[in-house]
């Protein structure tokens, strides 16, 4: 159940390297084609790159939405705690006054 499942090894033969003398080296390096492989390729439609982009913009404002939101409610516990704080230092030195 927890086992990885690792994809197919290439079965490409290696490449041979060469030895070319310095007298016949091409001034150029030769482009080196690349390794066939067998891991079928991602084509992306217009209406999958549409939807690609809907999700992801989906997912930033679900996320905004949940950082702005627990910023609220940082803030506004900021402010009910400054709230208490002066009401207790009035009620406090209202105590000491009628004494």
């Amino acid at each position: 159940m927890f086992t990885p499942k690792y994809p197919p090894q290439d079965t490409a033969p290696p490449a041979t390297a060469t030895v070319i003398p310095a007298a016949v080296q091409p001034s150029a390096p030769a482009p080196i084609a690349p390794a066939a492989s067998n891991r079928p390729t991602v084509q992306l439609t217009p209406g999958s790159a549409l939807a690609l982009a809907a999700g992801g913009g989906a997912v930033v404002l679900v996320v905004g939405a949940v950082l702005v939101s627990m910023l609220l409610a940082v803030a506004i516990t900021g402010v009910s705690v400054a709230v208490v704080a002066v009401v207790l230092r009035l009620l406090i030195k209202d105590l000491h006054n009628h004494r």
